[in-house]
């Protein structure tokens, strides 16, 4: 992240109540969470997105949940940008992983898109991977069993009770990067 005036922060995951509760929209939690910590709600709709946008200091901060389904978050996040010229490496996305154990964090940055629809979907709309991400860990489902069924279900019982802990501590990372830069941001959670 830049000292530039605009920072964009989105969190990727699929609209509607069907989803809601999915691993893959652990994006749009840690957005809710950002929006509640810093008392601003999403109550704005544009380019595909709820949003909210606000100033800290003297750099204003978009929240964005792209509403596009996952696999075309990238179209939603590069309208943001072009209308109030953003440059990608000032974007900050927040996504499920499951390359990393339930519970883990990872701060990414300039790196390929891992299978990840929604990370292909930004770097073939920006035509770049230089973003920083929060990458947020959900296990994976191993063996034979369905990716798809593993990210679109719901998270499991023994899961749940520190469900709430990891979406705060994903949400205090994109604080630190804000505040210290993702280099700071790597040293202090990619090592928990």
């Amino acid at each position: 992240m830049s000292d530039s005036e605009f920072i964009l922060i989105a969190g990727l995951g699929n609209p509607g109540g069907k989803y809601s509760q999915t691993r893959h929209n652990i994006g749009f939690w840690v957005i809710d969470t950002l929006s509640e910590e810093f008392g601003h709600p999403l109550d704005r709709s544009q380019f595909d997105a709820q949003y909210v946008k606000f100033k800290i200091g003297s750099r204003t901060i978009l929240l964005v949940k792209p509403m596009t389904y996952m696999n075309r978050s990238g179209f939603s996040l590069q309208k943001f940008a072009s209308f109030y010229k953003i440059d990608l490496a000032d974007i900050l996305v927040v996504h499920d992983d499951m390359d990393l154990d339930f519970g883990k964090l990872k701060i990414a940055k300039n790196r390929g898109h891992g299978g990840h629809n929604g990370i292909r979907s930004i770097i073939d709309a920006f035509g770049s991977k230089a973003c920083t991400r929060v990458r947020v860990g959900v296990g994976h489902p191993g063996g034979d069993r369905s990716v798809t069924g593993h990210v679109l279900g719901r998270f499991a019982p023994e899961e749940s009770a520190d469900l709430e802990e990891l979406v705060k501590t994903a949400a205090q990372a994109c604080c630190h990067i804000l505040e210290n830069g993702a280099a700071s941001a790597m040293n202090t959670f990619n090592t928990k």
